[in-house]
């Protein structure tokens, strides 16, 4: 049988390939643009390598994906792992008989503005949203002044990676990030919602049949405001035993009120003066290499719990031991300036280095980079161990200082 994926994140297909032979079954890639996962393809286990099969295809044209799709004969699941894609992802599994979640939960996460007003109105967060017009400076500065107030963040209701966002303190800095918004290419809706004060953190956690299990906290570090590009991470965090039951508690309730009721989700949140508030629900594993971080921690493959929750069974991992291995630490390295990329200076001196550091491309010399307020400026991942996450993030951001990329104009 074969299992067959709209787009997967940039990072985990080697361990996805991996989970699907193990449980007996081919893994088929649907993809517009196979640089995505130029670096998991380069590093696929050699017996790994002859269980996948990749299918070019226009992945934003859901008639063609569905056309591929129909072209499998033995089809027996059909992955749901991106942001971008999920909606269809969860259309195609309905039309086609295959195990999923409901497209309906699916849209409902996808909106961010949606679920916020979902959640405050049932008392899940303190925070109200207000929605926007995205072309009337002028008349989205009052809705914002008068029913969210300041500081304020303004977001693309269905934004990923960091784009489209702006975090405001004072009007002018309003009145600017309303119309740089205007003139930005939105995925979804402009709308607004009160600036929640904190550090901020994703819980990364599994669910099956209402059930949630947290299987860890994660930092997430951002850049000094205005710009919110995340730039390093750790896992998992050490929170007090009373605050982490607290914390699972309430994202099991969180995902329970928007019908999540089975595989990952990797829900950000800011703990506040006044305890967890949500950030964003995103129904997948996180990205960039958190996944790998939990393979680490949990000492398994946890993306056998996503092809058991793709052919639509109970997973393992919910009983797996929850601190096996080493925390992981890890440091998003951005370019001083835009340019093309011709390298990095530093790789070489990446043994020297305490958690034995790995480099994980996410551009290759001669890519242009065009923006650097979010990930999509990110050159390259770095990734150290420790026995603790604070001890693994130090040692990612003392190897990842070392790191430089080298830009030509």
């Amino acid at each position: 049988m074969t299992i067959a994926a709209l787009e997967l994140l940039s990072f985990g297909l080697g361990r996805i390939v991996t989970a699907a032979a193990d449980a007996g079954h081919r893994l088929v890639l649907l993809t517009a643009d196979r640089a995505v996962y130029r670096h998991e393809l380069a590093h696929l286990p050699p017996d790994a390598r002859g269980a996948l099969d990749i299918v070019d295809v226009d992945t934003l044209d859901p008639a063609a994906s569905g056309a591929a799709l129909a072209r499998i004969p033995d089809l027996a699941g059909l992955i749901n792992s991106t942001d971008t894609f999920g909606v269809v992802a969860a259309d195609l599994a309905a039309g086609l008989g295959l195990p999923g979640p409901e497209p309906a939960a699916v849209r409902l996460v996808r909106d961010k503005a949606a679920v916020r007003a979902l959640l405050h109105d049932r008392g899940l967060s303190r925070l109200p949203a207000r929605t926007l017009t995205g072309e009337d400076p002028a008349a989205d500065a009052a809705t914002v002044l008068d029913a969210i107030g300041l500081p304020a963040v303004l977001k693309d209701s269905a934004g990923t990676s960091s784009r489209g966002v702006w975090l405001v303190r004072d009007e002018a800095a309003l009145r600017a990030a309303l119309t740089a918004a205007a003139g930005t290419p939105l995925r979804g809706g402009l709308f607004a919602e009160p600036l929640a004060a904190g550090p901020l953190y994703s819980a990364e956690t599994l669910s099956w049949g209402g059930r949630t299990r947290l299987l860890g906290v994660c930092s997430r570090l951002v850049s000094p405001e205005p710009a919110v590009r995340e730039e390093a991470a750790s896992f998992p965090v050490a929170l007090p035993g009373p605050e982490a039951a607290g914390v699972e508690e309430w994202i099991g309730r969180l995902l329970a009120a928007v019908g999540h009721e089975a595989g990952f989700a990797h829900v950000e949140f800011v703990l506040t003066e006044r305890g967890p508030e949500l950030v964003e629900i995103n129904r997948r594993i996180g990205g960039a290499l958190v996944g790998e971080a939990l393979c680490r921690r949990l000492a398994v493959n946890v993306y056998d719990a996503l092809i058991d929750t793709t052919l639509g069974r109970r997973p393992a991992l919910l009983d797996a031991p929850r601190d096996a291995g080493p925390a992981s630490g890890f440091v998003l390295v951005y370019p001083p300036t835009a340019g093309t990329l011709t390298g990095w200076s530093g790789l070489d001196t990446l043994p020297a280095f305490p958690g034995n550091p790995e480099w994980y491309p996410t551009l290759s010399p001669g890519d242009r980079v065009h923006h650097l307020d979010d990930q999509r400026g990110c050159t390259g991942i770095l990734l150290t161990e420790a026995p603790t996450a604070e001890l693994a993030l130090h040692r990612a951001l003392a190897a990842a200082g070392s790191v430089h990329p080298v830009m030509a104009p």
